[in-house]
């Protein structure tokens, strides 16, 4: 299924919303950039997420997360590209809570809920609660998933160069480039 442009610019509108609460200065260009990442599962309020790419270059990236409350950025790894190890990113909360997955010891009574229909492709289950200014480093080829909490959450990103066009996502249904239709 495609996101109308209706519904894209209204969950642009919404992502402004959410820099605003957290400080966060964009440009009028970033702010008409922001990406509306829906993984083409048609439920972006469920699974999806916002973000601004400030730069990825060769070697660097920096972005902005934004994820609506409950909202759920699918499990998936960034794996080796072009004889280069995978994606190490790590994530700063700004503003909100964000509950990150990894993969190691579970955690018993984990504060998220992935969405109940893609349930059975979560399967790390390593609880780290990031609250504002709280840091979490994801090494390359690492399974990770991410939810923002009861208010939604601002997480800066920053990591080695993004290709997000390569990440692996555990749900098959994924498609990562969102498809607009006017």
């Amino acid at each position: 299924m495609a996101m109308t442009r209706e519904q894209h610019n209204r969950y642009q509108q919404q992502a402004r919303g959410y820099f605003e609460r957290a400080g966060i200065v964009l440009t009028d260009e970033e702010a008409a950039g922001i990406e509306i990442a829906d993984f083409g599962l048609d439920e972006f309020e469920q699974t999806g997420l916002a973000l601004v790419t400030y730069v990825n270059t060769d070697r660097v990236c920096a972005k902005e997360l934004i994820l609506l409350p409950g909202q759920t950025c699918p499990e998936h790894r960034h794996p080796p590209v072009g004889g280069q190890a995978g994606k190490e990113e790590t994530f700063r909360c700004r503003w909100g809570h964000v509950y990150l997955y990894v993969e190691g010891e579970p955690t018993p009574a984990p504060a998220a809920t992935p969405p109940d229909h893609r349930r059975e492709t979560y399967t790390v289950w390593h609880e780290v609660i990031l609250n504002p200014g709280q840091q979490y480093t994801i090494y390359p080829d690492t399974l990770h998933w991410f939810q923002g909490g009861p208010e939604g959450a601002v997480v800066s990103e920053f990591s080695t160069r993004s290709t997000d066009e390569n990440d692996i996502f555990t749900d098959q249904d994924i498609q990562r480039a969102p498809e607009i239709v006017d």
